[in-house]
């Protein structure tokens, strides 16, 4: 009788303490943003933070070369659309045209 409740109590525990370590864990969210624009050569890629994720706020979040996270506001037509085409080619929405020089008409004759 006692081997039984001993078992018990120690699955009971062993229980309690899986399932705490999995409801407890720690969301790394942006607390704030800041419009301070970001250059696109130190970003590697980003994702979008919403609220429904468990995040105080909505942001998005670029990774630096670095490996650091810096949190910006939602794209909106604003800088951090502009840093988003840059590095990603495949983002629908973005206009991804060379640039391409005027070429220069070609003149008749040779120069001597």
């Amino acid at each position: 009788m006692q081997f039984q409740t001993a078992s018990f109590f120690l699955l009971a525990s062993v229980f309690s303490s899986y399932t705490a370590a999995f409801t407890e864990q720690a969301l790394d969210c942006c607390l704030s943003t800041s419009n301070v624009p970001i250059p696109h050569r130190i970003v590697v890629s980003f994702s979008i933070q919403t609220t429904e994720g468990g995040c105080p706020i909505p942001a998005t979040v670029f990774i630096t070369k670095k490996g650091k996270a810096l949190c910006a506001p939602l794209p909106t037509g604003n800088w951090v659309t502009k840093v988003i085409c840059k590095i990603s080619r495949k983002e629908p929405g973005c206009r991804h045209t060379k640039k391409t020089k005027p070429q220069r008409k070609k003149r008749r004759g040779a120069r001597q």
